[in-house]
């Protein structure tokens, strides 16, 4: 993002013997910068913050473990699922009150179709997907859980993330720019929603009733699993109460940040940055949200070490390098992740997040099923 700064003069461009600012206007000028130095610091700190609460949510939630991603995509555990729902559920009650209160909020707008111009407006989500969904089954991880995997210090993690950092450079250097160039090029993560983006409009229903009714929807599968399966030592707490926390790091990042929780777009900054790009503050803010992520877990699974257990799943080095390598492939493809479409998206009923987080399922519970 481009700023447009005031250009004073430099000494001798000015024939005045007088200064060209009065002490007034120079006096008003310091404190100025004054002041938006100490606001982009304390937006800093606000991130660092949140993308902490956002990685102790996961670590005491438990679905940072590789075990429960790998046992829910192959239909052994439904401890994952409790949590993304609950989640999901809070997410989407704590957004449905911000866009009553702020209509009009720039952060608050349907996901946009991400088109490769292939087979439809939609391609690059499925398709992105299935790509995220399959790496998530090799990794045990996903684009926000393997940051917390890392603070934790689970093993796979380094080698999903090492993974997921070469996606980082090839989407930004590469694919990218390639896909740009295609008639119809990525919308990912555009602010201008597409006609029909959300649920209820394609469905040609109000979105109170849409919402009443995922809510209904969330709450009784949660209730079913919680009733009818059991879960794993990976439970340090009920599954729901972790979805609960992660929801109510959601309700912090948009209160404090005004924004949504989102993790793969980080992979693609670093990539670029890597690459040689210009490291905006943006961008920069970006990955210090991870950087809070990773932080967040350290300091929860080392304070409250019952949250550091690990349950032993064999993942090996090569099986998490390459499904972190496609988990950000996948979610860069579909304009975003787990947090950035399967919670953020669904709570704004983005029809994109939908059928992104649909393929991801499927494709990751295919996966699941062959591989065991």
């Amino acid at each position: 993002m481009s700023s447009s700064l005031p250009s004073h003069n430099q000494p001798g461009e000015s024939s005045s013997l007088l200064p060209s600012y009065t002490p007034t206007t120079e006096s008003a000028s310091r404190s100025q910068r004054q002041q938006t130095e100490q606001t982009g610091a304390m937006s800093e700190i606000n991130t660092l913050l949140t993308g902490a609460a956002f990685g102790a949510a996961l670590t005491a939630s438990g679905v940072f473990q590789p075990s429960v991603i790998i046992s829910q995509l192959n239909f052994t555990n439904f401890h994952m699922i409790q949590t993304f729902l609950t989640a999901a559920a809070g997410s989407a009650a704590t957004v449905s009150i911000a866009q009553a209160l702020q209509p009009n909020h720039p952060n608050l707008v349907p996901r946009a179709a991400s088109s490769l111009g292939l087979f439809g407006p939609y391609d690059g989500n499925i398709l992105g997907g299935i790509l995220l969904g399959s790496g998530m089954m090799l990794s045990g991880a996903c684009p926000g859980t393997v940051l917390a995997q890392l603070g934790v210090g689970v093993k796979s993690g380094v080698y999903a993330f090492a993974g997921a950092s070469l996606a980082g450079v090839v989407w930004s250097g590469f694919l990218k720019p390639l896909l740009t160039q295609c008639p119809t090029p990525p919308k990912a993560g555009s602010a201008s929603p597409s006609p029909k983006a959300t649920v209820h409009e394609v469905l040609g229903v109000s979105k109170g009733t849409l919402l009443l009714g995922l809510e209904a929807m969330f709450v009784g599968i949660v209730i079913a699993a919680a009733k009818f399966t059991e879960v794993g030592p990976e439970a340090k707490i009920p599954p729901y109460y972790g979805g609960m926390l992660i929801a109510g790091a959601q309700l912090l990042s948009l209160v404090v940040r005004g924004c949504l929780v989102g993790m793969s777009t980080s992979y693609e900054e670093v990539g670029g940055w890597m690459l040689g790009g210009k490291l905006v503050p943006e961008k920069y803010r970006n990955m210090l949200f991870s950087a809070g992520v990773i932080v967040g877990s350290y300091i929860l699974s080392h304070g409250a070490p019952k949250f550091g257990e690990v349950t032993d799943v064999v993942v090996s080095p090569l099986s998490a390098a390459v499904g972190g390598f496609l988990m950000i492939l996948g979610s860069r493809m579909a304009g975003g992740c787990t947090s950035g479409h399967g919670i953020s998206g669904i709570s704004l009923l983005s029809m994109s997040s939908f059928l992104t987080v649909g393929a991801t399922f499927a494709a990751g519970g295919l996966m699941g099923l062959l591989i065991g």
